[in-house]
């Protein structure tokens, strides 16, 4: 099979090369390398089944052409990343947008029957109720505030309605992909994630810097199984022009999660709250609960994940020691 990735040098593309490669398929990645880092597919850049171009998306002339040679597309090229997202709000919505909409007229005009899977974001769900599982067909709410860390969730919103739209009205393969936190190796918590954030500040014995009062709650799948499950969905012809959320059903709040990787790291770090203004800026909207309703995913793969919270974090833990040792 051949695989497109865009954003193939980003945290979840990198390891959709991983997957794929190892299934035997050929494998071309596009990516500007803006968020993503060639470090995440060095170890592939030799393979004879692996393309690599360093372009944007948006202006990369040899798209058409990939297109046409991809049995199947992810599109995961995107601005990502809440300090990146509050400090580029402009080429959020350019980027996220321009960039997915390019993707499906060159899909459209190559008149092939490709499996597209575009990455949304469980940001589109907006805040919502502590008792409110996170439905695929509930109403969507996003917050009027001045705030552009919605433009995020504006742009994922788009790319839905762009590829739905292209869907219906073309009889396009597409589907789109709600993430909810998806952690593991290659992430980083440079432009805001908090896991690797937290690992890494736990292993060098560093305050835990916790955002707020601690009480946001999070699901967090590991990478590991979310590739599976977009493998499961791209197979599955019943998730052809559908929206699906990939995550668990296991919600902690931040608070919980610093204090267990302390505890799996041995870390004498004390655990530091920093006001959002501090961390943020002024008028930051945090999202403060975000689980989501799995029974579409199940429906569609029956699948189970094989990696727990716990596992994850004592495998990233361990991979953060011996960047340190070395």
């Amino acid at each position: 099979m051949h695989i497109l990735i865009t954003g193939g040098a980003g945290f979840i593309g990198s390891h959709l090369v991983s997957y794929h490669l190892e299934k035997g398929d050929k494998v071309h990645v596009v990516d500007n390398l803006s968020t993503g880092h060639i470090e995440n597919i060095a170890p592939y850049i030799e393979h004879p089944d692996f393309i690599f171009d360093e372009a944007d998306i948006l202006v990369w002339n040899e798209l058409e052409k990939a297109v046409i040679w991809a049995d199947r597309i992810y599109h995961m090229a995107a601005v990502v990343g809440v300090f990146k997202v509050l400090k580029e709000p402009i080429s959020v919505l350019a980027t996220n947008i321009a960039g997915c909409e390019r993707i499906l007229r060159a899909l459209h005009t190559s008149h092939w029957n490709t499996k597209l899977i575009i990455a949304s974001s469980s940001e589109v769900y907006g805040n919502r109720s502590e008792s409110e599982l996170l439905s695929e067909e509930m109403e969507l709410l996003i917050s009027p505030g001045h705030n552009s860390r919605w433009n995020y969730s504006i742009s994922k919103l788009a790319d839905e309605a762009f590829g739905l739209s292209y869907a219906r009205q073309y009889n396009m393969d597409v589907t789109v992909i709600r993430f909810f936190n998806v952690i593991g190796p290659n992430q980083t918590g440079k432009y805001g994630m908090v896991v690797p954030r937290f690992v890494r500040q736990a292993v060098r014995e560093k305050p835990i810097t916790v955002y707020g009062d601690g009480n946001q709650k999070r699901s967090f799948l590991d990478i590991r199984d979310a590739v599976v499950y977009l493998d499961l969905l791209a197979n599955n012809p019943q998730s052809r022009a559908e929206v699906i959320n990939v995550g668990t059903g296991r919600e902690i709040s931040i608070g919980q999660l610093a204090n267990i990787i302390k505890d799996e790291s041995h870390s004498a770090s004390p655990i530091e709250y920093i006001s959002y203004d501090d961390a943020y800026g002024k008028d930051f909207d945090e999202i403060f609960h975000r689980k989501p309703n799995l029974d579409k995913l199940m429906k569609f793969t029956n699948y189970l994940p094989q990696w727990s919270l716990e596992k994850s974090i004592i495998d990233l833990i361990q991979r953060q020691q011996c960047k340190k040792e070395y």
